[in-house]
Parts: structure tokens; sequence; C-alpha cells
């Protein structure tokens, strides 16, 4: 053979190779099956007939069928844009394929095809049916990380994450100011630029940033029976509602909720971040009822909040239910309406309500429903609920619901996505799952998981995701952050109407 010959067979090689590379995106490529099972495949994490924003980062996942290779391949408009595979079950897909692959398939169902290899003859399975959503979500991801338990409570953090892709960075923990708690961090508008978090301990207080300045103001006014806890930004970010809760974890010897976490007493209040003034009334605080969990309405003028029985001594724990209701507020003069709302009377129902949450546009408010009580991170049976604002009708939601906990939510700016902290996939770790929410028909698509770089994550990664909170850009300057948590506590007040 000539060397003219073996230059064109070299250079004949080279482009087969390169062909074979971009045609496969994983440097794989697709090889014909033998056999058709039927059946869908399965996989971990469940990704198959969900709806994924257009900007999520690559869901990688693990093949969990018997065989000694194995092949995905992604595509759309019955035509394949890449595939991945090898001796491996573990799917690890190429961002940038899956941004070039989410970015023409947005507003169309995309397939994952999937077949394995065993004792030489090759099974295909039937095709993985998701869509890829015109809507994007927020771009970050803030939550607080804890072990499950409360030995060591004193471990935590606050995290944020890029949901474009797999960084994850901190936005304080607690190791860097004597391990004292920290916890209930929310954002006005999904906005960074305005947000607070509480700080538990010697250097206690809220962090409260606006306006571009960062302030610690006392979490216990002067005069209010307890501190400030769960809370709620005002729309005009002048105000924060808070309950004001005397909280007590008790431990069960056996059962399936070996702790439970219960009011002893709840009032309400509105924070006033110009006056430092803590604004409430007769109808929202005192001895005959608590009130707790506070959320506005997107004008402002209501606050919506949930209301159980007192605690008296010695009553049984399962005996505290919560309704949820409202309150007119006037944002101008600071004053409460003179009557108390009931919207859904859910211990008439042997239920109770906690987490209530307005859609962006007021029309719809999603509110997690439980047998008992309030902390319903600790009751499998708690399941999300939709209350239709205009007529007052609830609706399930069995595309989101699980067997186990389904709890803590919060909607995206845009009201087309909401996350949600869900046990469902081992009953101990509660663990960040996102949904897509139609405003025009009310209806929320299955939810999935939190997409990992690497997909046995979630296996083997032993701390809780608490008080998933979306937002549209990072948290910035955490530096500030960790210096405002050493400085002196600006006094507050209560102020009774």
């Amino acid at each position: 053979m000539g060397i003219k010959s073996l230059r064109v067979n070299a250079a004949l090689c080279l482009w087969i190779l390169i062909c074979g590379v971009v045609l496969s995106g994983c440097g794989y490529t697709w090889q014909e099956v033998d056999r058709m099972s039927g059946k869908a495949p399965r996989i971990y994490p469940d990704y198959s007939g969900v709806v994924f924003p257009l900007n999520i980062a690559p869901p990688n996942f693990v093949i969990q069928e018997e065989g000694d290779r194995f092949q995905a391949a992604f595509g759309h408009d019955g035509k394949v844009d890449f595939v991945c595979g090898g001796s491996d079950p573990e799917i690890i897909i190429p961002e940038d394929k899956w941004k070039e692959l989410t970015e023409q398939a947005a507003g169309q169902e995309i397939f994952i095809r999937i077949a394995v290899r065993q004792n030489g003859s090759w099974t295909g399975f039937t095709d993985i049916k998701d869509t890829v959503s015109q809507d994007p979500i927020d771009p970050y991801l803030v939550y607080r990380l804890l072990y499950p338990g409360y030995e060591l409570w004193n471990e935590m953090g606050i995290y944020q994450r890029d949901l474009t892709g797999y960084e994850e960075f901190p936005v304080l923990e607690n190791k860097d100011f004597g391990k004292q708690c920290l916890n209930c961090h929310t954002f006005n508008h999904n906005s960074p630029d305005e947000m607070m978090i509480h700080v538990r301990g010697k250097d206690g207080g809220t962090l409260i940033r606006r306006n571009g300045t960062l302030e610690k103001v006392s979490a216990s006014p002067q005069g209010a029976a307890h501190g400030s806890t769960y809370p709620a930004w005002h729309p005009s970010g002048k105000y924060i509602a808070y309950s004001m809760n005397e909280i007590q974890q008790f431990f069960h010897a056996n059962g399936q909720k070996p702790i439970e976490v219960s009011d002893l007493a709840a009032d309400l209040g509105v924070y006033d971040v110009v006056r430092h003034e803590m604004l409430t009334d007769s109808l929202i605080y005192g001895d005959g009822a608590m009130e707790t969990f506070p959320a506005w309405s997107p004008d402002g003028r209501t606050l919506y909040f949930c209301r159980g029985n007192a605690y008296h001594q010695g009553a049984a724990l399962d005996s505290l239910r919560y309704d949820l209701c409202s309150i007119d507020f006037d944002p101008e003069t600071g004053r409460f309406g003179d009557r108390i709302n009931c919207l859904y009377e859910a211990s008439a129902k042997g239920k109770s309500v906690s987490f209530p949450r307005v859609s962006p546009d007021g029309c719809y408010l999603l509110f997690t429903q439980s047998d008992y009580g309030n902390f319903s991170i600790w009751h499998p049976e708690s399941d999300l609920y939709l209350l239709e604002l205009a007529n007052g009708k609830i609706h399930e939601l069995p595309s989101v619901n699980s067997k186990d906990v389904d709890s803590f939510h919060t909607w995206s700016s845009s009201g087309k996505w909401f996350v949600f902290s869900s046990k469902r996939l081992d009953g101990l770790w509660a663990r960040p799952f996102f949904a897509h929410f139609d405003p025009t028909t009310g209806q929320a698509s299955k939810p999935f998981l939190l997409p990992q770089k690497d997909p046995h994550f979630y296996e083997t990664f032993t701390r809780t995701y608490n008080l998933p909170e979306l937002v549209k850009a990072p948290v910035s300057d955490q530096k500030a952050l960790l210096q405002t948590v050493f400085s002196t506590n600006v006094v507050t007040t209560l102020k009774k109407q």
C-alpha cells in the first residue's frame, strides 16, 4: 500500500472518528437493539413523565436494569440529538448538549430512549417521555442544611444552589459564629435584595437586608410574650409579618412520629422595619387562640395565617388543629381590620393547616394539610392542597403528593413553578422537589427531584434540605452578613392597637 493510500485511509478513519463523536454527543454511538421489553425502564432518580424548566441542570440518573452495557438516547421531534452510554449504568448528561436540547425543545416533548446489553443481546425499553417548559425557573435555590434529628442541630448552614448547574455556595454557616442556630431565611418577591435570617444564641437577633443596608434587630420586641419566629415580607418591603411562638419539642418512645414539635403559644404581629415597632391587635394577640405562619396577598392588604385552639397544660398534642384564616391590613396606617375571616375550617374535618403561600397573581393559596398540629415535616400524612381564592374551592394535588411527607413550599417569582420539601425517597431525609404549575387550569405536574451531578448523591448525603426558597439572583456579600451577626441589636417594641 502506497503512502498516498495510507494518508487517505488515515484521513478517512479520523473523519469517521470525529463524526462518531459529534453524532453520539457523549462519545458513544447507539447500538441497535435485538428485542423490546415492552415496559418502561427503571431509573433513579425518577425523571419520567415530568416537566422540566428550560434552564435546569441536566437530570443525571442511574439505569436500574441488569446489564453489562448501557445506553441512553436523548431527542425530540422524532430525532435523536445525542447518545450517552458505556459499561456503567450512570448516565452523565453533557451540560452543553442538554442546554442545546432544552432550548430547541422548549414547549415540546422530549424522549429518553434506554437500552441495556446482557449476555451479548441488547434489550430496548419504552421511551421515557418528558416535557420542556418554555417557562424558566428562578435560577437559584436557598435552603438550610442540617441533620434530621435534634442531637446535631448545632451543625447547620444556609446555602444557595445554582439551578442551571450544580454549584452550591454557603450564605451563612454557623461554624463561623460559635455554632449558634440560624433559621427562617425568607425573601421579598424572590429577591435577595430584601431578605432576613434569624440567629439564635448569644449573638441572637434578626438580620434584615433592605435598601442596600443590613441591620440586626431584636427578635424579641419589648413587651411581647415571645420572640419573632415565622416571617413573611410585606410586598412593599416596609413590613415583615411574624408569628411569635413558644415552641416545644416532644419525643415519643415509638411510632411513626418519634419527634413532635408543637406550639404552646403563638401570636401575630407586623413589624415596621422603619419605625422598629411590632404592630398587633387583640384579634391576633392573646391567650384565646394560637396564630401562626403568616402570608401576604400580593397587594399587601390581606394577611393570611393559621389559627388554632389555645394549648392548655396536659392537652393531647393530637387535639391541636389549625384553620386557614385572614385579616385585613391597611399598609398606609398599619392598622388591622375589625374581624377574622375563616377561609377553610380544616379542624371541622379532623385536619390541620400550615404554611399558607399565596401565588404571585393572587389567585391561589397553596398550603400543607396534616392530621393535627402545624409542624408537618414530622407528619408522614402531610400533603399539599390548593385553594382557589376567588371561590373558596379546595383541590387535592394527586400529581404532586406522595405517601410520605410533602411539606414546606414556596412559589417561583412567575408563579409557574413551586418547590417543596418531601421525604418520599426514604421517609427520613427531606429533599427539594419542583413542580410546574399552570395558573389557567390550576393543575400541577408530576414533581422532579433537584438534579445532582452524581446521580447517587442522595443515597449517601446525610443532611436534610429545610425551607427551600426560589430566588432570582444569588445572595451576595456573605461577609457583610457574617459581620452583622456580631453587631448590636436594634431595640424593637410591641405596639398594640
